[in-house]
């Protein structure tokens, strides 16, 4: 019993070096394209992620799904619920994460 202090203590370890990795590791290519807007950078991350010069393509992936994704229309709750082709959907998660809750299996 007396140990327990140790056992949360433990987890500086990992924390420490995690601190200290961190800032050698790259930058997301997507974050540093779509973000900050940082072409030559991005560029520079994909080449070392992928070990290839060329990363045109990717970068014209990344700004194409960037596209979609900003024409992507969004709904309301209440617009959903009326989708008669999601509604049963919905009701299943529901009562099946009720079930979750009133069982106490959160885990999930």
């Amino acid at each position: 019993e007396s140990r327990w202090p140790f056992l949360f203590g433990a987890i500086i370890v990992p924390s420490l070096i995690q601190a200290v990795i961190l800032p050698f590791l790259p930058e997301s290519p997507r974050y540093l394209l779509l973000e900050k807007h940082n072409r030559s950078k991005a560029e520079k991350a994909f080449q070392r992620f992928l070990g290839k010069d060329d990363v045109s393509q990717e970068i014209e992936e990344v700004l194409a799904e960037s596209r979609v994704q900003r024409n992507t229309k969004l709904v309301s709750i209440v617009q959903l619920l009326r989708t008669r082709t999601v509604r049963w959907q919905i009701a299943t998660v529901v009562v099946t994460m009720g079930c979750y809750q009133l069982c106490g299996l959160n885990a999930v």
